[in-house]
């Protein structure tokens, strides 16, 4: 006979706990079994078939940016993204902005790219050369920046270069670090220049290396214009710089869209160094690191003229006897290209203008006879 059960198995208290421990065990095998679903589910590739952006906006709430993300196909079920959020008590860390999701993008990776802040950055790129009017102008144009600028920045000021910058970054932080990066940089350089210079200020070295930037966009003339220059200051010959005409006439319009007049080259402008001895008052553009470099180490010449030669560069000379010999040869370059008798290899490039010019180059005026032009 089987044996009986003691009275004490039998008694309610005891039957009761071996329910409730019971219920306990199969509840923790069903929450395991639902953790595990919920775990394979949370990092299962999402339905993204490739790379996608999506901005989610301010004031966003959690159910609002889950059904935002199922229109735009980054996940497929609105209520599975907010019961994460709530379970990982992640719903209060949310943030709007501009995000990328990579193709079948998890709904962990979803979350956290989200939680982090891992906002798309927008390269930015301003040109060298450009001057602070025609800067302020392309910012406003973009559409990844927001807010007003408040007033055009002082001529040289800013550093052009790439900057990254999420969407809706302040128009004015975006000059204020520009004009930060300008100050160290030329600190920098300054630092490092060659004894020599005629320069007494760093302000002058931005200011000759914005003519410099203006003249060539060639990195192999740079030092070499540089020096020109240098050399005619120790000379103190006038600097004889087309762009300074036109910046004394237009000022931060930067281009006059015409050829200069001769009675242009005559007249006095503060800037104008066809007229003014030394260096302008100010910077004529806001100039690059590039630019800066060579002014502040130019090559070791004795040119003191340069002529276009009618490729996109320039010929250079020490003497006015081999800068005319130079002109010269332009000029019939000029005459061949208007006869269609010039060299097939001559034919693309302008013969008058590098290839950042602003106006046309004249290769010598009389007078005076020592035009570096």
């Amino acid at each position: 006979m089987p044996a009986r059960w003691s009275e004490s198995a039998r008694h309610p208290l005891v039957m009761v706990g071996n329910a409730v421990f019971t219920a306990l065990i199969l509840l923790a095998i069903t929450g395991g079994i639902l953790f595990v679903m919920a775990k394979q589910r949370f990092e299962a590739p999402g339905p993204l078939e490739q790379d996608k952006i999506v901005n989610i906006p301010p004031r966003l709430g959690i159910r609002d940016i889950a059904d935002l993300l199922v229109r735009e196909g980054v996940i497929d079920s609105p209520w599975t993204f907010v019961m994460s959020a709530l379970l990982a008590k992640t719903h209060d860390e949310l943030r709007f902005g501009e995000y990328q999701f990579p193709r079948q993008a998890s709904l962990h990776d979803v979350i956290n790219t989200i939680i982090d802040g891992k906002v798309v950055q927008h390269q930015i790129t301003i040109p060298e050369g450009l001057t602070s009017e025609q800067i302020v102008q392309r910012l406003l144009e973009t559409d990844i920046l927001s807010g007003s600028i408040k007033e055009i920045p002082r001529e040289g000021s800013m550093l052009p270069e790439s900057y990254r910058y999420p969407r809706g970054a302040l128009r004015e932080q975006v000059i204020q670090r520009m004009q930060q990066a300008q100050a160290r940089v030329v600190q920098e350089i300054w630092d490092r220049r060659m004894p020599d210079l005629p320069l007494r200020t760093p302000q002058q070295l931005v200011v000759l290396a914005s003519i410099v930037e203006k003249e060539t966009g060639r990195p192999d003339e740079r030092t070499r214009i540089a020096a020109v220059f240098i050399n005619r200051l120790k000379q103190h010959m006038k600097l004889q710089s087309d762009p300074t005409i036109i910046y004394g006439l237009v000022g931060g319009k930067g281009t006059l869209g015409r050829p200069i007049l001769k009675s242009e080259i005559e007249q006095h402008t503060p800037y104008n160094t066809y007229v003014i001895e030394g260096l302008p008052p100010g910077p004529i553009s806001n100039p690059g690191r590039a630019a800066l470099e060579a002014v502040a180490n130019p090559a070791r010449t004795k040119e003191l003229y340069f002529v276009a030669d009618g490729t996109g560069g320039h010929a250079f000379s020490e003497t006015l006897e081999q800068h005319q010999r130079n002109v010269a040869r332009l000029r019939a370059l000029e005459q061949g290209l208007r006869d269609g008798t010039a060299p097939a290899a001559a034919q693309p490039a302008s013969p008058i203008a590098g290839p950042v010019r602003a106006a046309p180059v004249r290769p010598l005026l009389q007078p005076p006879p020592t035009a570096p032009r």
